[in-house]
């Protein structure tokens, strides 16, 4: 019953801070088509098939995700091309992520890796 009263409100409203709230307040009630891509992609990477995990990441970014889904489709990228040799591409995608979301910080266990770790903190830090 509130729900279109709100998006009404919200929707006259033209600051990016509104325009953010809008939006993720949007993505609470609707489906985003990369969605299954994400959590195959998550899954692929979990099982070390780094090359299809990357293919269903981008994929999913390509096909529409939330806010907070494209964040965590940026940070997996990130972690398949730092174990993969690949910094700068790593860094890019550690970018890109705080680019959607500059609060953005990775939990205690991933912060600790000593590979992407360190490029997350360098990124971060030029911010």
């Amino acid at each position: 019953m509130w729900v279109p009263v709100v998006v009404a409100v919200l929707s006259g409203c033209e600051s990016a801070t509104i325009k953010a709230i809008r939006e993720d307040f949007r993505s609470l009630f609707q489906t985003h088509k990369g969605a299954p891509d994400l959590a195959s992609g998550i899954r692929q990477y979990e099982n070390a098939n780094y090359a299809e995990a990357a293919r269903q990441l981008q994929s999913a970014l390509d096909q529409g995700l939330a806010r907070e889904d494209q964040v965590r489709a940026h940070k997996y990228l990130a972690f398949i091309h730092c174990v993969s040799g690949r910094e700068q591409r790593c860094r890019d995608e550690f970018r890109a992520a705080l680019k959607i979301d500059p609060s953005f910080e990775l939990a205690a266990s991933e912060a600790g890796h000593p590979i992407w770790g360190p490029a997350f903190r360098s990124v971060k830090g030029q911010r």
